[in-house]
């Protein structure tokens, strides 16, 4: 599914966002989709951050600033400089302001909709380990083949973490070895140490998404049942961006359904029915040829 997501987009997009989420080149691959590319722990820590950051990428620093004896700060890795900000008065024009930091990655409307998404996996998903934190939390584990490299990265709106657990020189670290078994074990003991630290604000979403009950299995748009708080529960909330909302799921699209995998089926057959026939009329001498006991 994800190749032929990345696929349908467009691999060469898929690449650009890596780099714009400061992942690093790769190359236009279909794989790469699939994390056939390299990268770090810290540079995937930072384009998680930016999700939570309403997709707004901000450069990763090790030390924020260096103060002095006295406390005075020497050195801080934030070098925007604030025009005004130190005049000895007002001087009545626009209170002066620090130019904002980062860039825009990633459509903050998108970066909600994949925090939504990736709550999953804590409630319902590979990371179901953390979901008796009680906490909102978003994340993804990761195994590659082998499996000889495990991942979790994920956090809240405030706090983002990430490890990664594998050998200096690659191999197998044994069959039961999965992210969700390693590495997200490893994420909630750092939570309940810290746990007072992290905030347990809901993610706030931007203006325009929508929130819409939908069946977990068909994605449809579900009316008068409200979403359970049991994680195996069959309806769950969804964010949508305006106007791609699923439409509800009635009589007619249930027909729709049945008579494309009918045209399918006979499409298939021995008799390729040819793009412009009628359709129906051929579905009618079919059915008419059943009812005889024959074949059509």
């Amino acid at each position: 599914m994800t190749v032929r997501i990345a696929n349908d987009t467009g691999i060469e997009k898929v690449v650009k966002t890596y780099k714009d989420f400061g992942l690093g080149e790769h190359q236009p691959y279909l794989s790469s989709a699939l994390g056939a590319g390299e990268t770090t722990v810290l540079r995937m820590i930072n384009a998680y951050a930016a999700l939570a950051n309403n997709g707004v990428q901000l450069a990763s620093s090790v030390i924020d600033y260096v103060q002095d004896r006295n406390g005075k700060v020497i050195w801080r890795s934030d070098d925007r400089r604030c025009v005004g900000c130190n005049m000895d008065e007002w001087d009545g024009k626009p209170m002066p302001r620090i130019p904002r930091r980062g860039y825009q990655a990633i459509d903050s409307g998108t970066a909600f909709q994949t925090i939504h998404m990736l709550t999953g996996v804590i409630t319902r998903g590979t990371a179901t380990r953390l979901r008796d934190l009680n906490m909102p939390l978003f994340g993804k584990t990761g195994t590659t083949s082998g499996p000889k490299d495990v991942w979790f990265i994920g956090g809240s709106q405030d706090y983002v973490a990430g490890v990664y657990l594998g050998f200096d020189r690659p191999r197998s670290l044994g069959g039961w070895a999965q992210g969700g078994n390693l590495a997200a074990p490893v994420i909630k003991q750092v939570i309940q140490a810290t746990k007072q630290r992290w905030s347990r604000h809901p993610f706030s979403a931007p203006a325009g998404i929508r929130m819409v009950r939908v069946d977990r299995v068909s994605g449809r748009r579900v009316f008068g049942t409200e979403p359970g708080s049991d994680p195996s529960a069959g309806v769950i909330w969804e964010a949508f961006k305006p106007d791609t909302e699923p439409r509800r799921y009635s009589a007619v699209d249930k027909f729709m359904e049945q008579r494309d995998a009918l045209i399918a089926e006979i499409r298939a057959s021995k008799n390729v029915v040819p793009e412009g026939d009628d359709i129906m009329s051929i579905i009618d001498q079919k059915d008419f040829a059943e009812q005889q006991g024959g074949i059509y």
